[in-house]
């Protein structure tokens, strides 16, 4: 409380402890995935992506691609996009008002045009600031993926993902490029050559839902939730608990299961949670 030369009385709000916690974790999220260098500002460590650690997570070792019968990732790499935006405070949910809305319900706004220095993101991140008054979250999706049937938004379509996420795995040094012959036709793969970048991505999985797992799920590092969800609805998490033994393979599939029940509705409203993030996982939830 503080007087003006007026006289007047000025007070001033003071923050609880919970708005103080939610700031200085928001604050620390943006800290470790400084745009401006690619390398982990403790560890040293080349950063990657969420849709990179998902994609990685689904690729073949030796052979260099994912699964062909897999029809999920495709929508689950534009679903890490969106997430990633949010994340680094590009994009976020328009603002609900007086009335109590649901995550889905609301349309997905710009926040900061600022580029990313990604490809992927900012061309995403454009699609956004044109669309007016915008979309929500699952329309972004189908739009992302190119799954309209109006012509008019198939400018919208975010085209040859995994290649392009692939190549950018190339370029950081965690994958290389073949090309291998399938009889009928010749494809470029990109095998894993860095193996401990994997391991590094792997290990966070088991890690969030074994040694460090913890019964509140709001305590959750929130990139390692969204990978964990992410490769889920991706259907590639499986990969990440080849090597566990039996009772921790089950430890772990009853820890998911637990953060798939969760409402994203009543999650997303807790002190630092992130909206976008909880709106696509609830998208992928419904699905």
């Amino acid at each position: 409380m503080t007087s003006t030369r007026s006289g007047l009385v000025q007070r001033h709000k003071a923050k609880t402890d919970a708005e103080l916690a939610a700031e200085a974790r928001e604050e620390e999220d943006k800290d470790l995935f400084d745009e401006a260098d690619g390398v982990d500002k403790y560890t040293k460590e080349i950063k990657l992506s969420l849709m990179e650690e998902v994609l990685l997570v689904g690729l073949k070792d030796k052979e260099g691609y994912t699964s062909f019968w897999n029809d999920c990732i495709s929508s689950g790499l534009r679903g890490c996009i969106l997430i990633e935006l949010g994340l680094r405070g590009r994009v976020e949910l328009e603002s609900t008002g007086m009335r109590k809305r649901g995550l889905l319900s609301r349309r997905l706004v710009l926040k900061d045009e600022t580029p990313t220095g990604d490809v992927l993101l900012d061309e995403a991140l454009r699609h956004v600031r044109e669309t007016s008054p915008g979309e929500t979250v699952d329309y972004w999706l189908e739009l992302l993926s190119g799954e309209t049937w109006n012509p008019m938004k198939l400018k919208y379509q975010l085209r040859n993902v995994r290649e392009r996420l692939a190549k950018s795995l190339v370029e950081k040094g965690v994958c290389s490029t073949e090309k291998q012959n399938f009889i009928l036709f010749d494809m470029t793969t990109h095998p894993v050559s860095d193996d401990t970048a994997k391991e590094r991505v792997v290990a966070r999985v088991q890690d969030s839902l074994l040694t460090r797992w913890t019964n509140d799920i709001t305590r959750m590092d929130k990139r390692a939730l969204a990978l964990i969800c992410m490769a889920h609805a991706s259907d590639v998490l499986e990969n990440a608990f080849a090597k566990l033994d039996d009772d921790n393979y089950e430890v772990a599939m009853s820890r998911l299961s637990d953060i798939l029940r969760v409402d994203p509705d009543a999650f997303a409203e807790k002190a630092g949670a992130n909206e976008v993030m909880w709106a696509v996982i609830s998208a992928f939830t419904q699905r």
